[in-house]
């Protein structure tokens, strides 16, 4: 609970206007903090008083930014809310560069085929905010739904999720 507390406090300190308020949408895609609903709905009430969202990925919103934010080398000007993830649009190919940069290895599911390059890293055991419910990870993924971006996201999947993912590929031999 102070865990999710102190997380709203930094989204809601963060989001005080211009370059910081941005800059807070590609600080919670690295999971910095990591992601929980509370911190979640903050930052997606403040993309709300931003822009209208783009719907027509039918699984996301994606909200573009009046300025480019990034770091590290990375830039991009849109963010994203999907299902229990949050995470911006990168400008270009860059899921390997995002993968050394934040120290992911290559996911082993293709998400039944949404993903054509994926990578992703569990955040250590004592930054996870509900361990009994599922994990949150950073990932990067560049899709043929999404050509010339890469999808950097703060990602929560819960553990029936997870299982049923894990049982579909074994099924299909992978």
């Amino acid at each position: 609970m102070l865990r999710t507390s102190l997380a709203i406090a930094l989204v809601s300190a963060a989001l005080q206007g211009g370059q910081a308020s941005a800059q807070a949408f590609y600080d919670a895609a690295i999971c910095k903090p990591p992601y929980t609903m509370s911190s979640a709905m903050a930052l997606y009430d403040a993309a709300e008083k931003l822009a209208k969202p783009d719907t027509s990925l039918l699984t996301a919103n994606v909200y573009k930014l009046p300025q480019d934010i990034g770091q590290d080398g990375f830039k991009t000007d849109e963010v994203v809310f999907a299902g229990t993830s949050i995470g911006v649009l990168v400008q270009g190919a860059q899921a390997e560069a995002l993968a050394k940069r934040y120290q992911l290895e290559r996911e082993r599911s293709t998400l039944l085929g949404a993903s054509t390059k994926g990578y992703a890293r569990e955040l250590p055991a004592d930054q996870q905010p509900q361990p009994e419910g599922g994990t949150v990870s950073i990932i990067a993924r560049e899709s043929a739904a999404l050509p010339g971006k890469t999808l950097l996201a703060c990602e929560f999947v819960s553990k029936a999720d997870r299982a049923a993912l894990e049982a579909y590929e074994r099924s299909k031999g992978r």
